[in-house]
């Protein structure tokens, strides 16, 4: 059962307090104008020096290493199966451009605060070949989808047993004592803002509600600002869990020290290998 640390309590002391000062002394407190255009979202190269952080996040902002290793796993397939119809004079049929996907189980809020919800980096073509051959046939295409996916199954099996652990540990910290009274001012905060929901689920529809109706000029001026209302509301929660989550992941690397090991030796070369084999570079999102 997960154990609440003393830096846990600190921390939930902390978030008690800005609940108490950020959404109740400014409870008629609204979204304010949108800010000045904000930079596109960059791409970013460099890896963790440790890449249990990218396999095992333990923070929001680690997630963007995460989400990387995800869109690399799925470029690798794509082109992997795209090589497999040329050599066999047809064509994969095209595909929808991919995209990084954040982890809200683990919110990265200075990224969503500053792009909003959903906008992140923009994924970068592969570098293939127009080709003007024929879609293959059913038969033809699974084949050379299944080769796809064992391509990038050399990569995955290198961490993903160890990171479904991982993943299937974190509820412990969601249904922890500290969280679940760090979340009980959530409602109020959001209320606060102009942004009646009574949880994260609500506060998701709302917002989705809000992005559906905004005229197109608009949308990203209300994308940023739903943006800056859960950011700002759901720091007192992350400043609980951030801190929890971090010592359970020094505990589950303790219980999986042979495991561990072995992705830290083996999976940066693999990824560097693969990078040179399919011609794709390994990239992340950064705000």
């Amino acid at each position: 059962m997960f154990r609440r640390p003393v830096l846990v309590r600190a921390a939930l002391a902390v978030a008690v307090a800005l609940l108490g000062t950020a959404c109740s002394t400014d409870a008629a407190r609204r979204p304010g104008p949108p800010a000045a255009t904000v930079a596109p979202a960059r791409l970013g190269r460099a890896l963790p020096a440790d890449p249990v952080r990218m396999v095992l996040p333990a923070t929001g902002a680690e997630t963007r290493w995460t989400q990387g290793l995800y869109v690399f796993g799925q470029q690798v397939t794509r082109i992997a199966a795209a090589d497999c119809a040329r050599r066999g004079g047809f064509a994969v049929p095209a595909q929808a451009p991919l995209a990084f996907i954040r982890f809200f189980a683990l919110p990265d809020l200075d990224f969503v605060a500053r792009h909003g919800l959903s906008t992140s980096a923009d994924v970068p073509a592969a570098a293939t070949a127009p080709s003007t051959a024929r879609v293959g046939s059913a038969a033809q295409v699974r084949r050379c989808q299944a080769q796809g996916t064992k391509a990038a199954a050399a990569l995955s099996d290198l961490y993903l047993p160890l990171e479904q652990r991982w993943f299937g540990e974190l509820g412990a910290v969601d249904s922890s004592p500290a969280t679940v009274r760090a979340r009980r001012g959530l409602p109020g905060c959001l209320a606060g803002h102009g942004t009646p929901a009574k949880d994260e689920r609500a506060f998701m529809g709302v917002a989705d509600a809000r992005q559906q109706a905004a005229a197109p000029a608009d949308l990203p001026a209300t994308e940023r600002a739903m943006g800056r209302v859960y950011a700002d509301c759901m720091r007192p929660v992350e400043a609980v869990r951030d801190p929890a989550r971090l010592n359970l992941r020094a505990r589950f690397l303790a219980d999986h020290a042979a495991e561990v090991r072995t992705l830290r030796r083996r999976l940066v070369p693999a990824l560097r290998a693969a990078e040179k084999r399919y011609g794709v570079t390994l990239v992340f999102p950064e705000p």
